[in-house]
């Protein structure tokens, strides 16, 4: 995609930090160490033992990824305002976290809880519903760390290496053979510390490029009157494939519902993620999640500003047939080749840190909620340990093979029938957290009732590069109005559950035993914001 060849000076740069951060994430293991570190514990929740700033670093790194930073801007770069959700439901999501995420940290601080599965089954006895959070969150994790490798894969296609149109596969996909393979040996070696270390780069490269990004570019461009004049140009004119105007400054009228529906649908799925509460459950005190979520908020601001991009990317006259490149290709007409190649490593190393987040995630729930609840029970720490380490690796390459093997949209659209899946999980997780009011089973039901649906509204949703599973609004059933499918599932899930709840107590089903007590809940003295001091791993 870069017509003038390797651009050697942003390669240069790009090669410098990958390899400090590659350093980085092998010294972690040694970072906050334990005495006696062969546990999932250790390895998956970094001995629950980070502060209030690693833990904000931690989630900015897991949530804004390298496909928010390529994918927010080029769908705005595509279709205009619509593209935008992303920031008000990144504002929306904070407030509903502050009510259910500190009781999730201290229910599972008390009972030793590595995943959200792990709550489900303790909370509602039921190895059923554990195992449906389990598997749905590995299916809509899948397409997520297949996406940040798609990010990896724009930014070398811009350089001017890998990707693109070589005719050998092997030289073509090398580089990014090779950054998966760093990734998956430092993830191996350090688990969730080297994530957690290389968050501070990352984020703090980030920042740097989007306020220099956010002054320098309009400068060049004419001003932000100039840059909206264009884009509100470019937006005007009427698509050839669908008769219509290609996008908006603002959404319109007939667009609203499904606008408001999708942020909002994203908001109660971003946390559902095992990689989000992954992060969560590694910090050491119930007040750190509650800190966090007070300055979160700033990354919306960032992302808020990155969103601009979009329209910067219109402005410049920047041509792309794949979206994901708009970013990339405008930072390489804007910048100077050696702060493009610091752009390129903000966007790379934005899509390792959550990649590795969310290996571990997934790698974790396996373990705990497949591997040790059907197959050895009596597994052992270490034995825990090892298991996800070795699955950590083969989601790895689950991901690769996705990547490669697929067209990106393909991989783009699975993503968004991950937030789909995901939001299923909801009322399983946060209401067990207030109430044991829902029924075990009618819990479980509801989710397959939500999953069915959504899955099939989604594949009925057609594209002009998709014929099946080309997004993710359709027409919500009874209203008329285009809405995001998640959360009509998510209502058809709660639904089926309250109606299921009254008739399976009706004929005194089994409730199922709840390990869990309403103090475990709640804060007390062991929730203050002091190190955690973990019990030494049994001896295997």
């Amino acid at each position: 995609m870069n017509g003038g060849g390797v651009n050697g000076v942003a390669l240069g740069v790009f090669i410098f930090f990958f390899l400090a951060v590659t350093v980085m994430g092998f010294l972690a293991a040694r970072w906050r160490r334990a005495a006696n570190d062969q546990s999932l514990e250790e390895w998956g929740l970094g001995g629950r033992s980070f502060g209030t700033w690693v833990t904000w670093f931690l989630l900015g790194g897991d949530l804004y990824t390298a496909y928010t930073f390529v994918a927010v801007p080029a769908a705005i770069y595509a279709a205009g305002a619509s593209g935008f959700f992303a920031v008000p439901y990144t504002i929306l999501v904070y407030p509903l976290i502050f009510t259910f995420l500190p009781r999730l940290w201290s229910v599972s601080h008390r009972h030793g809880y590595v995943t959200p599965s792990d709550f489900v089954r303790g909370r509602f006895g039921s190895k059923g519903l554990s195992l449906a959070v389990a598997i749905t969150g590995i299916l809509a994790t899948m397409p997520y760390i297949a996406l940040q490798l798609v990010g990896i894969q724009a930014v070398l296609d811009v350089m001017g290496i890998g990707g693109g149109d070589g005719t050998n596969w092997f030289v073509k996909d090398l580089p990014l053979f090779i950054a998966f393979l760093v990734l998956a040996a430092y993830t191996y070696v350090s688990g969730l510390r080297a994530p957690a270390l290389i968050a501070f780069v990352k984020d703090g490269l980030i920042y740097i490029v989007i306020l220099v990004a956010i002054i320098y570019i309009p400068i060049r461009l004419g001003g932000f009157d100039d840059v909206f004049a264009k884009a509100a140009h470019a937006f005007s004119q009427v698509s050839p494939a669908t008769g219509k105007p290609k996008g908006a400054l603002a959404p319109p009228a007939t667009g609203q519902w499904g606008y408001a529906t999708l942020a909002l649908g994203s908001a109660l799925a971003l946390f559902m993620y095992p990689h989000s509460i992954t992060a969560t459950l590694s910090s050491r005190s119930r007040e750190v999640i509650r800190r966090n979520t007070t300055i979160l908020p700033l990354y919306s601001l960032m992302l808020g500003l990155l969103a601009l991009l979009g329209f910067m990317a219109i402005a410049a006259g920047v041509k792309v047939t794949n979206g994901q490149l708009a970013i990339p290709t405008l930072f390489a007409q804007m910048f100077p080749s050696w702060f493009a190649g610091v752009a390129f490593a903000a966007i790379g190393i934005g899509a390792l840190v959550p990649a590795a987040i969310m290996s571990i995630a997934a790698a974790n729930l396996f373990t705990r909620n497949i591997y040790r609840d059907f197959f050895k029970p009596d597994a052992s720490p270490a034995q825990e340990a090892r298991v996800s380490k070795l699955v950590s690796l083969l989601v790895k390459v689950g991901a690769l093979i996705f990547v490669l093997g697929m067209d990106k949209t393909v991989a783009i659209n699975f993503q968004l029938l991950g937030g789909i899946w995901i939001l299923q999980t909801m009322p399983a997780i946060v209401s067990g957290l207030f109430t044991r009011w829902f029924h075990r089973w009618a819990l479980l039901v509801g989710w397959a009732a939500g999953m069915v649906y959504g899955t099939l509204a989604a594949y009925g949703v057609a594209s002009p590069t998709q014929k099946h599973f080309g997004g993710s609004s359709a027409e919500i059933p009874g209203i008329g109005q285009i809405g995001y499918i998640g959360m009509t599932a998510f209502v058809l899930n709660v639904l089926v559950a309250v109606v299921l709840t009254f008739a399976f107590r009706a004929f005194k089903a089994p409730e199922g035993t709840d390990e869990t007590t309403a103090s475990d809940y709640v804060a007390d003295a062991g929730d203050k914001d002091v190190k955690v001091e973990l019990p030494p791993a049994p001896v295997n």
